[in-house]
């Protein structure tokens, strides 16, 4: 979806959305239960739990200093490929829950694109980004988190689009 800005290569190499530290559990794609299951066939010791009509995978409790990898990443990539979970097909842009409204924030922990200029960011969602992203919340509202400091808010939802 982000093939346009972000190169394949420069994801493959860096990874960095695919692992998690304590502070950053929360942000953990949102699977379907299609999903699950694909992941499930390679990985059967994966645990996922309900969360607002999708499925998140099961954490242990982490260590200050412990990461904790995504079941569908394996060495050579995501085992998904296009299929995706629609976070990690949108990532590093996120849609959040900002004071009741929706919006979409960026990641700045994705130095491939937040050293972008802002304007060739904003404009990529206003060649149809956002209004795929809006829609889709619309019929998830599972992927809508709730807004998480330093995350820069790009673009609000207009008013009265749903």
């Amino acid at each position: 979806m982000l093939k346009k800005i972000l190169s394949a290569g420069a994801c493959a190499k860096c990874r960095l959305c695919c692992e998690f530290d304590r502070y950053d559990i929360w942000e953990t794609p949102v699977f379907t239960p299609e999903l699950c299951e694909k992941i499930r066939l390679v990985r059967p010791d994966v645990q996922f739990v309900s969360k607002d009509g999708g499925y998140i995978f099961k954490a242990e409790e982490l260590n200050e200093d412990q990461l904790f990898s995504c079941p569908a990443l394996t060495d050579s990539g995501c085992m998904l490929g296009d299929e995706k979970p629609f976070d990690c097909r949108i990532w590093p842009y996120r849609i959040m829950d900002v004071g009741g409204r929706r919006a979409i924030t960026i990641a700045s922990i994705c130095e491939e694109l937040y050293e972008r200029p802002l304007s060739q960011l904003v404009g990529f969602l206003k060649e149809g980004l956002a209004e795929t992203i809006f829609r889709y919340a619309d019929i998830h509202p599972e992927i809508v988190k709730p807004y998480y400091e330093g995350y820069p808010v790009l673009m609000f939802e207009r008013t009265g689009q749903t």
